[in-house]
């Protein structure tokens, strides 16, 4: 692919990630704040120590928020777009479109599902102070450790594929990943520290938000970046209709 086309494809995975932020923003602000502030009432009613609030909650739930989710998006679509890059014509005889989908999602799996799993989403309140560089350190662990195993899956993937077919290679290298995470998950330490009377419901429908957010986010992007490299890669792709090609094909039969 030429250098060329490489920017351009990084231009509209930029766009398409700040796109997919306001999606992904609507979905914080609807479904992920509301228990943001259930936490927050159970913090403030289970402690006596009232700190001066250096920003308010308010600014945090707007422009706060969406800064951080609009840069987000902007920078996850940039390092996919270049992942794109790497991936189409190497993965399988996929257009532009699939692979743009197949990238995403492998992406949302072992960035955010993998390590999310280990290591859930947690909501104000819960957390001691004293070990945010520790669960800090281990959350990004588990993130490298994801992304290594599904680049080394990916890899042996590719070499079975000759010998054992698509769909068996696809087996063994799932199981493979699956092995190896779980490996990572049993040696890795657990961390809980989740209040004992900490309203379950808040927690479980917190972590499901967090969850929804990225799905949104991941999801968004896929499609409309799909669409955009297969205009620039394809051009006349999607105007071209079956009827078109079958009046044109008429006369050669």
């Amino acid at each position: 692919m030429n250098p060329a086309s490489v920017r351009a494809l990084l231009v509209r995975g930029m766009l398409a990630g700040l796109a997919a932020g306001f999606l992904a923003l609507a979905v914080a602000y609807l479904v992920g704040e509301p228990h943001v502030d259930a936490a927050i009432a159970f913090e403030e009613a289970h402690t006596h120590e009232h700190g001066m609030e250096v920003v308010s909650r308010t600014l945090q739930s707007t422009a706060g928020l969406a800064t951080g989710v609009l840069v987000y998006g902007v920078a996850l679509g940039g390092i996919v777009a270049l992942a794109f890059c790497v991936a189409l014509g190497r993965i399988g005889r996929f257009g532009p479109r699939a692979t743009a989908a197949l990238v995403s999602t492998g992406a949302l799996v072992a960035v955010y599902v993998v390590p999310f799993l280990k290591y859930p989403a947690n909501p104000p309140s819960v957390g001691e102070p004293d070990t945010i560089g520790k669960r800090t350190t281990l959350y990004f662990l588990m993130i490298a450790l994801s992304v290594l195993l599904s680049v080394a899956a990916i890899i042996l993937g590719r070499r079975l594929a000759p010998r054992l077919g698509n769909w068996y290679a696809t087996v063994v290298t799932s199981a493979a990943f699956v092995l190896a995470v779980g490996l990572a998950y049993a040696f890795l330490p657990a961390i809980n520290e989740v209040p004992q009377d900490f309203p379950a419901t808040v927690l479980w429908q917190f972590r499901l938000g967090a969850l929804a957010i990225q799905c949104s986010l991941w999801a968004g992007f896929g499609l409309l970046f799909g669409h955009l490299a297969e205009r620039l890669l394809l051009p006349g792709a999607d105007t071209e209709r079956p009827s078109d090609a079958g009046v044109q094909a008429a006369p050669a039969s």
